[in-house]
């Protein structure tokens, strides 16, 4: 673990079990799979060994999900942040300008390189991924997660439906950009978007975020490197339901 929280032991649920990464092994295999998720599937040309890795590997947590046989169906990354200042050195801090978040106090846990199986169960996966999650954030502590919600590919005309509902409903003007590339969203609409229509657009990670309270950029990043729109999305602990915590709680329990 980065920091010196203790590690959590693995969570079983709805027929999967998410635990810690204990060695180059399961850093690797988690690496492979964000690399079919991110890489292959993005239509993007392959990495070196066919993994998907950065310098923020060796700096962070990393979160498996496996199913009753031990095959890997998800996976994340997380790195724990003690204070604003601190935030320079995260992932989103590459696209972002974080000094919005200077007055929020607490630890703040950053969530990255997300990805199920394309077989995998989405409801039961992100149930059991959330749950870990909260036992992450008493762990350490945490009062904000934040991160880069991804939307696959750069033509954002596909999402116009969730950008105008996500500008309308959701969008803080105080994360500004760092990125040459930028979608603007529309934060004044006469004609509202379809709900339904706009929602499942959306990713079902940052989903469940706005679900919770949670909130984003009032624009969407260009990343055509990585062949994906992304949108900074933050979430205060404290703004989360009652419901939601219990919720969270009793999953994170197992």
């Amino acid at each position: 673990m980065n920091g010196d929280a203790p590690l959590p032991f693995p969570l079983a649920r709805g027929g999967y079990v998410a635990r810690m990464a204990v060695g180059r092994e399961d850093v690797r295999a988690a690496q492979a799979m964000r690399h079919a998720s991110f890489v292959d599937a993005a239509g993007r040309a392959a990495m070196e060994d066919g993994l998907d890795q950065d310098a923020y590997d060796a700096l962070c947590d990393h979160v498996l999900i496996e199913d009753t046989d031990g095959h890997l169906v998800g996976c994340y990354r997380v790195q724990f942040f003690a204070a604003p200042e601190d935030l320079s050195n995260s992932y989103s801090a590459q696209y972002y300008n974080l000094d919005g978040l200077s007055d929020l106090t607490g630890g703040f846990l950053e969530l990255g390189r997300f990805c199920v199986t394309s077989d995998a169960a989405d409801s039961d996966v992100l149930r059991i991924a959330w749950g870990m999650l909260a036992r992450l954030v008493d762990l350490y502590r945490a009062t904000i997660l934040f991160g880069c919600s991804s939307f696959a590919g750069t033509d954002p005309s596909r999402y116009a439906a969730a950008f105008d509902l996500l500008g309308a409903k959701h969008a803080s003007s105080r994360i500004s950009t760092l990125a040459d590339e930028t979608i603007r969203f529309q934060t004044s609409l006469k004609n509202p978007p379809d709900r339904a229509v706009a929602l499942a657009q959306i990713p079902p990670l940052l989903r469940t975020y706005l679900s919770m309270g949670g909130w984003v950029s009032d624009h969407a990043v260009v990343d055509r490197e990585m062949n994906t729109l992304h949108v900074f999305t933050g979430l205060e602990i404290a703004s989360i339901p009652p419901a939601r915590v219990k919720a969270l709680r009793t999953i994170a329990k197992g």
